[in-house]
């Protein structure tokens, strides 16, 4: 239909994010873009009327569907916005959500302070992390925070919330402060979990946020769990169990997928598809990397996890759909900026222009801040201001984080067994008692 396609440095983050499967047919290499345009060009012809010939829907532009599209809402009231998501839903045994978002001014603007302050912090882990002021393991979330922002934005604070060990924002997201995030990064007492979980093991009950969890895929089957128990006690709540692609292909996932199925519980599956479990690529690691397929006799939808609204409207349709019905699965398609943890560099499986490449096509910050210009919502030097606040609100917090005591010794003996429960610990001798638990 007269599409024309000119190779370009973000040309491959396009066909890798929206078709992989023609990714896979194309050589992306620099010395086959210096060879000129027309040998990219005959190899996207011939693809793309495959492609056509499977498809109803053809390809946008380039120009359209790479950024995501705003469409004003025609109305003398301006209060509502109403927003078209870039990339629609792809729905499994369900029908899928409209792609028209409304939102509110107030909302966007939340959604860009959000995801400034979640990364921000991730930034300052980093640095905190290379100071070895952190240690251990820490998983960083840049790029991904569009999920955070998005999924509360459809829920309250009764529905629950169980994920893996990247967690940081996601407890920011419950309503954490950041000065408690990073007291429990660098393992003080004053950490949300009193300085004893450290990067992985974040919690919030109040909010009811039921931590994060280092064991690959163990939250499966414990978010399915908060979901029977939200239906045993008749509430009216949800719970979002969050996995990576690289858990997708556990067996425990199945396990607790099918009883869920069986029983109708309110349980929401969200694979946060970063398209690298590790060091390895999806396609390398699952046979059928359609992850929001995978429960089979459940339903599933695949959301663009970078476009905030998009989250927003999925994780709504989620909630509605598992109250009446039981179970589905979300699959976020997502990308993180870092490498799995502080310890992997994140460039030897990958190159620095693919990350590069995603950051300007996709980067959820960047998608927020053309939105707000757009609408005359907010001027460049009010984002600006704003960024600048957050980044004192971080500093802020890193320093009273920095000023909070590490726990004493005999914190080692608490919170391992019930209290009053008698229980005495001894040396390896057993001859001199060390400590009486409470």
């Amino acid at each position: 239909e007269g599409l024309t396609f000119f190779p370009s440095k973000t040309t491959p983050y396009f066909f890798l994010y929206n078709f992989p499967s023609l990714y896979k047919r194309f050589d992306f290499s620099t010395a086959n873009f210096a060879k000129g345009k027309e040998n990219f060009q005959s190899k996207s012809e011939m693809a793309l009327s495959r492609l056509s010939l499977r498809s109803n829907s053809f390809l946008k532009p380039v120009t359209t569907a790479l950024p995501t599209s705003i469409r004003r809402h025609v109305s003398t009231d301006t209060s509502p916005i109403t927003i078209e998501t870039a990339v629609p839903f792809t729905a499994h045994l369900c029908e899928a959500p409209s792609r028209s978002v409304e939102t509110s001014s107030e909302e966007i603007l939340a959604f860009f302070r959000d995801m400034a302050r979640m990364r921000r912090m991730e930034i300052a882990a980093d640095s905190l992390y290379k100071a070895k002021l952190i240690r251990g393991f820490c998983h960083l979330y840049d790029g991904q925070e569009a999920l955070a922002v998005g999924m509360e934005a459809a829920i309250t604070r009764k529905d629950a919330i169980i994920t893996s060990y990247r967690d940081h924002c996601t407890f920011i997201g419950r309503g954490g402060e950041l000065v408690d995030a990073f007291s429990e990064l660098m393992g003080r007492k004053r950490g949300c979990s009193n300085g004893k979980g450290g990067s992985m093991h974040f919690y919030k009950k109040d909010a009811s946020f039921y931590g994060g969890h280092g064991i690959v895929g163990a939250q499966i089957p414990l978010g399915c769990g908060l979901a029977f128990a939200q239906k045993y006690s008749k509430e009216e709540n949800v719970t979002f169990t969050l996995y990576g692609d690289g858990a997708a292909n556990q067996g425990q996932l199945f396990e607790a997928l099918n009883i869920a199925a069986l029983w109708d519980l309110p349980a929401i599956l969200v694979c946060e598809n970063n398209h690298y479990g590790m060091g390895t690529a999806t396609w390398r690691s699952a046979k059928s990397p359609a992850y929001f397929k995978r429960g089979d006799y459940v339903p599933g939808l695949k959301v663009d996890g970078m476009d905030a609204l998009a989250v927003k409207q999925a994780c709504k349709f989620a909630k509605e759909h598992a109250l009446k019905n039981g179970p589905i699965i979300l699959e976020m398609d997502t990308y993180r900026y870092h490498g799995h943890s502080m310890s992997d560099p994140g460039s030897t499986y990958r190159t620095r222009d693919e990350i590069s490449g995603v950051r300007q096509v996709r980067d959820p910050i960047e998608r927020v801040r053309k939105l707000l210009l757009s609408h005359d919502i907010a001027t460049e030097k009010e984002l600006k201001d704003m960024e600048k606040e957050v980044r004192k609100e971080v500093d802020d917090a890193v320093a009273q984080a920095k000023e909070s005591p590490v726990p004493e010794p005999s914190e080692l003996f608490t919170n391992m067994y019930v209290k009053d429960c008698g229980v005495e610990s001894f040396g390896a001798d057993r001859k001199e008692l060390k400590v009486t638990l409470p």
